[in-house]
Formats: structure tokens, sequence, C-alpha cells
């Protein structure tokens, strides 16, 4: 589950994060990359730019383009102190001002710690700054076995695990910033009122924040309007279907289980390019029971997406 959840959000800030169109990320290894920059002289500079070209970007250039801000007092461009130590303090510093600043605009992270975001050798490092900041390095053996941090509120971690957890935690930091500033434009402001006789017995989702444990505000408005458009169409699209009779109408109340046979995405589509139900939806099966006909139904869903350039990676 985890591993899809990562999938998917690293396909969605590849194609739609960065200002200058795709920009391929890998989770963690390129954005804490980017982001644990190191100090580089004019010849370092210019060779690092001819071998990570346009990989070269870091998060905050991400949040500038999403938010339209940087981190206060931090520069994409900056560049780190030479010294070990400050360097490891400075990017410490910069991880926190990032959590805070998410945090601010309504992010839920408290199990992120700043130096999950760091690259293994600069966590230990910063770890070793911290605990002894006269000694030169500590041991690998060091950082499990002394008895140095236990008055400190420091999580010490071998290798496999920090992996595990710095994936963990990037994953989060991206999936709190898609809700802070991409869903939170959604607005019910956005959805014209139908004003259907057909659509007055539909159950209405209540907007209040605490009205739902799983879904944000934003979240219901776009199943308002999943449910409000499936509804007004699914008798235009399917009314002439070449392999089933008009849908019967349902309550879509998630965004798993009642969007698996491709019918209501399909519904929504067709609300603003009605064109495709002749080329695509009419061979939909409108009730379909098996493997394959819930196959057939999202091949044609996506083929219809890609007919009108809606190009977001999703596979079948």
């Amino acid at each position: 589950f985890f591993q899809k959840t990562l999938t998917a959000v690293k396909n969605w800030f590849t194609l739609f994060g960065w200002s200058t169109g795709q920009n391929p990320i890998s989770i963690p290894y390129s954005l804490r990359r980017d982001l644990c920059k190191v100090h580089m002289n004019s010849s370092q500079e210019k060779a690092s730019k001819q071998k990570l070209g346009k990989d070269n970007k870091t998060i905050y250039e991400m949040l500038s383009h999403l938010s339209g801000q940087y981190l206060p007092g931090i520069s994409s461009k900056q560049s780190l102190p030479l010294d070990s130590a400050e360097r490891m303090r400075q990017l410490h510093r910069e991880c926190s001002a990032l959590l805070s600043l998410l945090k601010s605009k309504g992010a839920y992270l408290p199990h992120v710690m700043p130096e999950f975001l760091l690259e293994p050798d600069a966590y230990k490092q910063w770890i070793n700054v911290q605990t002894i900041p006269e000694a030169p390095e500590l041991k690998k053996g060091d950082l499990k076995h002394s008895d140095t941090f236990s008055d400190k509120n420091l999580f010490i971690l071998e290798d496999g695990v920090f992996e595990t957890i710095s994936k963990r935690a990037w994953t989060d930091v991206l999936l709190q910033i898609y809700k802070v500033f991409v869903l939170s434009h959604v607005s019910s402001r956005n959805i014209p009122d139908l004003s259907l006789e057909s659509t007055q017995n539909i159950p209405r989702f209540k907007s209040e924040p605490l009205s739902s444990n799983i879904y944000s505000p934003h979240e219901r408005t776009i199943l308002t309007w999943l449910n409000k458009n499936y509804e007004k169409n699914r008798k235009t699209v399917w009314k002439n279907c070449q392999k089933g009779e008009v849908p019967p109408m349902r309550w879509i109340v998630n965004f798993d289980q009642d969007l698996l046979d491709g019918l209501v995405l399909a519904a929504q589509l067709a609300a603003y390019c009605p064109y495709l139900i002749a080329t695509h939806f009419v061979r939909m099966y409108t009730n379909p029971r098996t493997p394959a006909q819930l196959l057939h139904n999202c091949l044609i869903l996506v083929n219809a997406m890609r007919a009108v350039s809606l190009a977001i990676d999703i596979k079948v």
C-alpha cells in the first residue's frame, strides 16, 4: 500500500510539481540530495550542472511553483558553509523552516523530524554535531551504543531503519504539500448548482470541517462534484449503450471502490467533452461483473483521456 502511494505521489510531482514542466524525482533520493547540496567552487559547480542537468532542482523551487513563496530567508541558489558542523546546522534549520511553514498552513506532520529529511551521511554528521561537537566523527558503532544520547530528544537510527523512516517522511511531506497548496484550491464556489429535479434526492455532503473523520471539506466538495456530474450525465452518456442499459443512480462516497468500474469518471469526462460519448463511452459495460469487463471499461476511459491529451500517466 505504501509503495503504491509513493509511486502515485512521485508521478504527480514529477508531472505537475515544477514550473518548467516535467522533472523526474525519486523519493527520497533526489529530493534530499538536492536539499543537502554542498558548497562548490566555480569549476565544481559547472561540472555538477553538466552532470545533473534539469534534475538539480530543490523542493524550494517546487514550493515556489505551487504556493508562490519561498521559505523566509532561504534561497534555492545559496551555497552551504564549508565547515561541516555549520553546514549540518544550516541544513537542519532549513528543514525545520520547511516543516514549520507546512504546519502553519495546516499540514499534519508531528511524526516528521527535520533530521529525517537529510541524506544518511548528513544525518550521521548532524547527530555527531548535536552530541559531541568537538569530536571530528563518531564511529558507526558509537551511534548505536553510546550512552551520551540519554538526555537528548534524538532518534539514533541504524542505516536500514533510517532509509525506511526517511522515505516515509518525504512521502508524507509531499502528501501534505499537496493537501495545503493544491487541494486547498478546491472550493464549492467552483461547482455550479445544477438545479436539476433528478439530483434533488442525492444526499448532500456537509462542508463543516468536523463532519467527517476521513475526508477534508475540499475532498467532500469533489465528491459532491462527482455525484452531480454522474447523475446529470448517466442517462445521456449511456442512452444508446452497446453493452447494457442506463446505469442506476448511485451515491459516490469514496475515491476508490466507487470509481473502480470507470463509469463515474467517464461521466465527468463526458460533462466537458461530450464528443467522447459516441467514440468511446457507448462501448462501456454499464453493469460490469467480471474483472475482464472492469478492465474493458478502464481501457476505454484511459484511451478517452489520451484522446483529449489529458496526459497524467494513469495506468489502466
